[in-house]
């Protein structure tokens, strides 16, 4: 049988090993993401470097100014449909981490919840005479604790969602309206 101060001894060690634990974990998913935004850039720039001086190269070749503005209004619209597949990559990787995010602390949390009550219940076992009280207070403290906690993921999960709903609307209102626009912009260069 454990004593009061050896129980909060564990306790607190089990408790620093969890944070230290979910703080690896965020580290971690934080640099993989780190890493697909770079990886994303570099080729983005690389393809944008070697394409940049491809269409140098057309827009010099142009024998007037009608093959000039004509070349230039149909590179117009692949560039456009390429900063869209950026923004639509980005805002995955951002999502993606934001999932593991929120899979990872709600496993820690559970994790812990669950350390918590089995200490709390370890506590009321050897608990003194006329403490029932406190116990039930206590007990009371932490159920309130995971009633807000579970409110407070179910409000960023939804504020998550919309943010992402909002996003895919406006790059698909972007690219139609790019889209439209390539056209019209090719009738008024010839």
């Amino acid at each position: 049988m454990f004593t009061l101060p050896e129980q909060f001894s564990a306790a607190t060690k089990a408790n620093f090993d969890a944070q230290l634990a979910i703080l690896s974990a965020f580290t971690s998913k934080a640099i993989e993401s780190v890493e697909k935004v770079v990886e994303l850039n570099l080729t983005v720039a690389k393809t944008s470097f070697e394409e940049s001086n491809a269409a140098a190269k057309q827009l010099l070749a142009a024998k007037d100014a009608q093959e000039f503005l004509n070349l230039t209004t149909a590179h117009a619209q692949p560039n456009a449909d390429k900063a869209l597949a950026y923004a639509r990559h980005l805002a995955s990787i951002s999502a993606g981490a934001q999932a593991e995010f929120a899979k990872t602390t709600e496993a820690h949390v559970a994790e812990t919840n669950r350390k918590v009550v089995a200490f709390v219940e370890e506590i009321s076992k050897n608990a003194p005479a006329g403490s029932e009280n406190a116990i039930a207070i206590l007990k009371s403290a932490i159920g309130n604790a995971n009633a807000s906690y579970d409110q407070f993921s179910k409000t960023t999960k939804q504020a998550v969602e919309t943010l992402e709903a909002n996003l895919n609307t406006a790059v698909n209102q972007i690219s139609q309206a790019a889209t439209k626009a390539a056209p019209r912009a090719a009738k008024k260069a010839q």
